[in-house]
């Protein structure tokens, strides 16, 4: 996805061409492709004999999808589940998480809550 927010429109010759090396072959990322695509993230429009991609959700809206999937499926939807695990593995330092905490406030606050 991040290859086609950079570089807009695409075919998968020209998404091959932009991964780094080694490659992945034509056909894996064409499979890729169409699983972002049938996923909706990624629509497609006929040109010659081939298809150009776009995409069709901002990378905002794709990683709060894909954390939102996450959260769901392993943190039986609780987003306090998922920042205790980050806490108790020492993968988040307390200045982060009282940042956090402000950030929410911050938010409440602006949206009337």
């Amino acid at each position: 996805m991040q290859i086609i927010w950079d570089g807009g429109d695409m075919f998968i010759r020209d998404i091959v061409a932009r991964m780094p090396e080694p490659r992945p072959n034509y056909n894996t990322v064409a499979t890729q492709v169409k699983f972002l695509e049938e996923k909706g993230f990624l629509g497609r429009r006929p040109m010659a004999n081939s298809f150009q991609y776009t995409p069709l959700v901002s990378e905002k809206e794709y990683r709060g999808s894909t954390i939102g999937e996450v959260v769901a499926r392993y943190y039986g939807n609780s987003y306090s589940q998922l920042v205790s695990q980050f806490v108790e593995d020492d993968k988040m330092a307390l200045d982060e998480l009282k940042e956090l905490i402000a950030e929410i406030e911050r938010n409440s606050n602006k949206n009337g809550k």
